[in-house]
């Protein structure tokens, strides 16, 4: 891993809004829009979660198979790059690059488990297939920083550590959204305690002054938060539904609470 965040890849990487929410041209021939887009990105983080639950790996491993996710689709289609197959190759993947790894097979076996569609039911040498893929279109750069350490130290020195649980699940909805692509990581986690703190009506003030950080920034992606959680935080089946059929697959896959 890199000595620190600003020297590492992940930083190299952080991208606009406009780039991020960008859809490929073989997707919108298929009618897929920005919306389609983020509500198919979203049903696949969920889908993460739910095999993360099965094969029992810790949030980290997650949170880095979601950013990978992410990150495919930036530069490549869904249409070229089945969501259905990208997202358990990515909770592989990570499980390997977070020193937790989980075996092909046992994926395999939960993927065939938690799945009612047959025709998605994929094998073992559709996921080490798909790896490689996956691993070219990150161009090998596999080393991700979360918000979580950052919460961690800086609710410590805020001396709001009962503000942790609240937080750490803010942080946990963040990757729902693109914002690991966007953000560093501790502006995503000075966010999550500014939203915290308004909703338990602390006065944070003095504190964030004394950061010198930039709350323009930080005001930002808590209205990115606090629109999703009004705009997206049920995923309306019919509407998730609707999307994945313009890919021409089958909405059936996997039954997300």
């Amino acid at each position: 891993m890199a000595a620190n965040f600003w020297t590492s890849s992940h930083f190299k990487q952080l991208m606009d809004q406009e780039e991020v929410d960008v859809v490929h041209s073989p997707d919108k021939e298929k009618g897929i829009t920005l919306e389609d887009f983020k509500i198919i990105k979203m049903h696949m983080a969920n889908y993460i979660w739910k095999l993360a639950q099965q094969v029992k790996v810790r949030q980290r491993v997650v949170a880095t198979a979601v950013t990978y996710m992410r990150r495919v689709y930036t530069r490549k289609s869904m249409t070229e790059y089945d969501p259905r197959l990208v997202a358990p190759t990515c909770l592989y993947l990570a499980s390997k690059a977070e020193e937790s790894t989980v075996q092909a097979r046992l994926l395999v076996f939960y993927i065939k488990k938690i799945n009612t569609d047959e025709k998605y039911r994929y094998e073992i040498k559709d996921l080490l297939e798909m790896e490689m893929k996956v691993l070219e279109a990150l161009d090998y750069y596999l080393v991700v920083y979360h918000p979580y350490r950052a919460l961690s130290q800086l609710l410590q020195d805020a001396g709001m550590t009962d503000m942790t649980h609240l937080s750490w699940g803010l942080v946990n909805d963040t990757y729902k959204m693109d914002l690991i692509l966007i953000y560093p990581p501790y502006m995503i986690a000075l966010a999550c305690i500014y939203i915290a703190s308004v909703l338990k009506e602390k006065d944070t003030t003095a504190w964030f002054e004394e950061l010198r950080v930039d709350m323009n920034v930080v005001k930002n992606i808590s209205m990115e938060i606090l629109d999703f959680y009004d705009n997206y935080k049920t995923i309306n089946e019919e509407r998730t539904n609707a999307a994945l059929n313009k890919l021409a697959l089958k909405p059936s896959l996997v039954k997300l609470e």
